[in-house]
């Protein structure tokens, strides 16, 4: 077992929301708030423990994002006011990791470290942070995810947001997905479908696809209808990417704020869809929600298909929460290396293989799925590109340790890394801190003065690291 493990949170599953953010104070993870279904009372969250000895096909893999959605946004991680009854059941019945965390701290780097298992700072495309011009993405010649997979059988698909590049040079079709519905930018007004330049951006493969309805709405049905299909006998890769609950903040029904921002954008106005004078609490709980259901949507299409017992869903975040997320105890937001910019809510299920209502205290981060997708499939990294990240199988199939490690991030003016429940961290003030994560998540209790050997060790540690990753331009 692993020296993680006796850390787990073993909270009741459906707990009350005031024992939830309790035990988020203190540091101990979020126990889940109550749901709609919530199993019956007494029932524990259990510490995770492998199955062992369980067999299966190589399974389907279903990846979900969620866009800018924070750590505790999700009432299974402790929101007080947001209600996801079907991600709180996928959670029930799979794995819920407590200490997950994103590849970076923004969109486009963060989608760079899952799509190639690498940190962002080994690709030129991963130092743009985010990517917001043609100048800049993943190259078609490094192998992905969804090249590895298709080249050991799969087929392969993303709908959603690619935030990898643009056209003409850049596309998820020339980096190893068979099929590819959905935007390429970092932004896009629901409706009308413009991106940040005023372009129209929805596309079915490198074609304009012309739909106004709700975006939300279109990818969760092209969603559905992938997992239903017939794929041949082969086994599938779906990364779903939604841009819920990225700015703008408008949710479906929405078609006023919607013309507005439509008529800024076409009005000349580059910042209209940062909606910096628009959004509200509700409404991001709105969006969050919707999100919940639109998630929900899918697994009852893969559920209907047969295939649910042996597909691995996968749910993540690209990064941490903005400016409405719901993100307490943990401090900063989207875009910093502080708790709150790169913890994110993660959940695994794949009812052939793994119990469920469990939860791992494990730090985990983007790259390791990249790891863990590939050995599940039987198949290997490029040898000439190896991966930064760790598989998983072994802890979740066979019950195996997880050696500590050292858990990496840098973006421009920040650095930090995790090693145990230690963090070493620079902010853009450019002054090292160090903190103790178990006792103190909300990173408020420096222990720099008093640890200066092991802040040396960390901080040598994070510079060894840096010392091999491409130089910022500039």
């Amino acid at each position: 077992m692993s020296s993680y493990d006796s850390k787990l949170s073993r909270r009741a599953f459906g707990g009350a929301v005031g024992a939830t953010a309790a035990a988020a104070a203190v540091g101990l993870g979020a126990a889940p708030a109550a749901a709609a279904d919530a199993p019956e009372a007494g029932r524990a969250e259990r510490e995770f423990r492998a199955a062992r000895g369980r067999q299966s096909r190589r399974p389907n893999i279903l990846f979900i994002l969620g866009d800018d959605l924070g750590w505790a946004d999700l009432s299974s991680y402790g929101s007080p006011h947001i209600k996801t009854p079907n991600l709180d059941r996928l959670a029930r019945q799979g794995v819920r990791f407590t200490d997950a965390y994103a590849g970076s701290a923004t969109c486009s780097p963060t989608r760079f470290s899952l799509y190639t298992g690498r940190y962002p700072g080994r690709t030129k495309g991963g130092l743009a942070e985010p990517i917001a011009d043609k100048s800049a993405g993943l190259d078609p010649t490094h192998p992905t995810l969804a090249s590895l997979l298709k080249g050991a059988g799969y087929a392969t698909a993303l709908i959603g947001k690619w935030h990898a590049g643009y056209l003409p040079d850049y596309s998820p079709t020339k980096s190893g997905w068979d099929e590819f519905f959905g935007n390429f930018g970092g932004a896009l007004e629901y409706y009308s479908k413009l991106g940040l330049g005023g372009e129209y951006d929805l596309y079915e493969g490198d074609a304009e696809y012309k739909d106004l309805r709700y975006y939300t709405r279109i990818i969760t049905e092209r969603a559905s209808e992938y997992v239903s299909r017939d794929h041949g006998g082969k086994p599938w890769l779906l990364n779903l990417n939604y841009t819920t609950p990225h700015w703008p903040w408008i949710a479906d029904g929405d078609t006023e704020q919607s013309a507005e921002i439509v008529r800024r954008i076409k009005a000349g106005d580059g910042r209209a869809l940062w909606h910096q004078d628009g959004g509200s609490v509700a409404k991001y709980k709105q969006m969050v929600e919707d999100l919940d259901r639109s998630v929900g949507e899918v697994l009852k299409a893969l559920a209907r298909s047969g295939q649910e017992e042996n597909t691995l869903v996968v749910f993540s975040s690209d990064n941490g929460g903005e400016r409405f997320s719901y993100n307490w105890p943990l401090s900063g937001n989207k875009a910093s290396l502080q708790e709150g910019g790169i913890r994110v809510p993660n959940i695994v299920r794949w009812p052939a293989r793994l119990d469920g209502g469990q939860v791992s205290r494990v730090p985990v981060f983007s790259p390791d799925w990249t790891a863990t997708l590939l050995e599940v499939a039987g198949t290997r990294p490029h040898p000439a590109y190896p991966l930064d990240g760790v598989s998983l199988a072994g802890y979740l199939l066979r019950g195996e340790g997880l050696a500590e490690r050292n858990l990496f991030w840098r973006v421009r003016g920040e650095r930090a890394l995790r090693r145990g429940d230690w963090k070493y961290y620079r902010g853009k003030a450019g002054r090292d801190q160090l903190f103790h994560l178990a006792g103190d998540v909300r990173e408020q209790a420096d222990k720099a003065a008093a640890e200066p050997a092991r802040l040396a060790e960390l901080r040598a540690a994070w510079e060894a690291v840096d010392a091999g990753l491409l130089p910022y331009p500039g």
